[in-house]
Order: C-alpha cells, then sequence, then structure tokens
C-alpha cells in the first residue's frame, strides 16, 4: 500500500511516524521543493482512516504555513493527535491507517445553491461565529440538502438562522 501513496500522503504518512515515534516533524526532503505542488500555498485536509472508518481529520481551508509540504505536516499532526472526536492515533496503528490529502482551491462566494454540487464542491457555512466545513464528495452525502443539513449541524447553525455560503474544490491525494 505505502508504496503506491502519492507523494503528499508519504509526506502525512512520515509525518505521523516521525512525530509518534520522538515527537518531532520530519525533514522535508529538499527535491520535494522542485515539485510545483509543494512550493505552492492552499489550504490541506489530511483524513485518517482505519478499516474504512474515519480516524480523524483536520484540516484548513486558507493556508497557515508557508508551503503546501508544512501543510500537511501540521494537519496530519493535528489530525493523528487532537482531533476531538477521537483518541490520539497511536504508534502501532500507523500500518492500518489510510491517508488521504485534499488540497483546497480558494474559496469562493455561493449566490444560489445551483452553484453547488456535493460530488464536485466543498462548502464553508458561516453564520456569525458559528462556521462549519465539508469535503466534497464524500460516501452517504448527494444532495445540496444533506450538505447543508450535516454544516448545520456540525457548527450548532439552528435551521432558520441566516448563513453565508462558499465553496471550494479539491485535488485529493491518496
Amino acid at each position: 500500500m505505502k508504496g503506491k501513496e502519492s507523494a503528499p500522503v508519504q509526506l502525512a504518512r512520515k509525518t505521523l511516524e516521525s512525530y509518534l515515534a520522538s515527537g518531532r516533524h520530519p525533514e522535508i526532503p529538499p527535491d520535494m521543493y522542485h515539485d510545483p505542488l509543494f512550493g505552492r500555498r492552499a489550504g490541506v485536509f489530511v483524513s485518517l482512516k482505519k478499516a474504512g472508518a474515519l480516524r480523524g481529520c483536520i484540516g484548513t481551508f486558507l493556508p497557515e504555513e508557508p508551503d503546501i509540504a508544512r501543510e500537511i505536516i501540521a494537519n496530519a499532526i493535528q489530525a493523528a493527535t487532537c482531533d476531538p472526536r477521537f483518541y490520539p492515533v497511536r504508534p502501532e496503528e500507523l500500518d492500518q491507517l489510510s491517508i488521504s490529502v485534499d488540497v483546497l482551491s480558494k474559496p469562493e462566494p455561493v449566490t444560489q445553491l445551483g452553484e453547488l454540487d456535493p460530488k464536485r464542491y466543498g462548502v464553508i457555512m458561516t453564520a456569525g461565529q458559528r462556521r462549519s466545513l465539508l469535503l466534497p464528495d464524500l460516501p452517504g452525502v448527494d444532495t445540496v440538502e444533506q450538505q447543508l443539513a450535516i454544516l448545520r449541524q456540525k457548527a450548532n447553525i439552528p435551521p432558520e438562522a441566516a448563513v453565508t455560503l462558499m465553496r471550494f474544490t479539491v485535488t485529493r491525494y491518496e
């Protein structure tokens, strides 16, 4: 499995192996910066699954690090150790984890629901200080209505509350 992983996923896995064993971030291979993907900035989500079930998922919809490589490193560590829905990943679980890395496009405003498509676009919903994000193309999320209901539930936004929506696309690496 590991030999078939993309470069972003290999970096996330190397990060987890290093961090869970020693508490340190891995060195970023210098040749990685020759890849145009890693030299730019973008929001990134790292998702961890174990036996097909979500085990951790943390990300940023706007970049917080100087480049995508460092964004992957930061979010991989957060997904494994700080997702409040799960206990921290243990080193002995690493071989059982499948990892995906989603690199997000810059979010754009949505003015009408017809601009959404749950298979193509992720959505960010904001109401006052509450915000939630849902990645695109998730199993079981087939309609815009399902997307919006999940977003409201995640951020505890009442059905009657006015919201603003933004959409984005992802490039998913597995």
